[in-house]
């Protein structure tokens, strides 16, 4: 991997030689984490945004972390390339989801979390370093771990059992992919509002009665957002297209409303295909 972040990852920044860093020391001192951490004797887990898929879209404060950590585990949209600002000797762990394949469920998932915490620490009080440096775990997410990246779900978790964890920020696709695509998702002549929605529901959403039934995606008024000069960016929607146009068409929308449809984006293989909203889903379907 090139360019900034690795530079910074692995201490190569030469522009920086002749004054102090300050990406310099511990990571728990560095002023891009402005958070108080509780004293533990369990190591942080720090929920790093990946980005949206090109390896030079991560942050600074990303690339750090990973370049401290002992363990990553990291998931199917995260860009493997990543992995190299990690010490050779760090434990990297894939746990990714694609459509259908699922390497462990969210709940193992978090149990992981806890476990690889729980074994740190252990190792961590039986060092013969004095003092024994202090581990962290990183948990790399595509995008940001906070939009649509179950990060609430995991910090929660954390929290609750008593580990310490602080997220670091990525740049969420619904920005950078229709970036790197060459469309602006504001303009003050044509967008003034910005909203992002799922386009993967939780299974359970649909049972009268359960936690997210209530939580259903309101059409009429994303439909109102639309007709009032506003972007909508569905995440994970590619199945649901059919369904999700179907029901902006209903609530009202107008057909001829410019949509696209992005992939892999901003990697290579980044494909986009545009269409007015009546005709999107059959667009990408041919």
């Amino acid at each position: 991997m090139q360019g900034p972040a690795a530079s910074y990852a692995h201490g190569r920044a030469e522009e920086n030689s002749a004054t102090e860093s300050p990406f310099a020391g511990p990571i728990h001192e560095s002023p891009l984490f402005p958070y108080t951490f509780p004293m533990s004797h369990f190591p942080t887990v720090f929920l790093v945004g990946a980005g949206p898929g090109d390896p030079d879209l991560l942050t600074l404060a990303g690339a750090k972390a990973l370049a401290n950590a002992a363990v990553v585990i990291y998931d199917y949209l995260a860009n493997p390339a990543l992995l190299e600002l990690a010490p050779p000797h760090a434990e990297k762990i894939y746990v990714g989801k694609s459509a259908g394949q699922h390497t462990l469920t969210q709940e193992q998932i978090n149990q992981l979390l806890l476990d690889k915490a729980r074994q740190l620490a252990a190792s961590h009080a039986q060092s013969t370093i004095t003092p024994a440096p202090l581990p962290c775990i990183v948990r790399l997410k595509g995008g940001d771990p906070y939009v649509f990246g179950r990060g609430g779900e995991e910090g929660e978790y954390l929290h609750g059992h008593g580990i310490p964890f602080s997220v670091i920020p990525g740049i969420t696709a619904g920005i950078a992919a229709p970036a790197y695509a060459g469309i602006p998702v504001t303009h003050r002549d044509f967008a003034t509002t910005l909203t992002f929605v799922t386009g993967h529901e939780k299974e359970d959403s649909a049972e009268p009665g359960s936690p997210s039934s209530d939580l259903r995606t309101p059409y009429p008024a994303l439909t109102a957002l639309l007709a009032a000069g506003g972007t909508l960016v569905f995440y994970m929607g590619v199945k649901s297209l059919p369904a999700i146009t179907a029901k902006l068409l209903a609530a009202g929308a107008a057909t001829e409303i410019p949509a696209a449809v992005i992939r892999w984006g901003t990697r290579p293989e980044q494909r986009t295909l545009t269409a007015p909203l009546s005709d999107i889903a059959a667009t990408v379907a041919t």
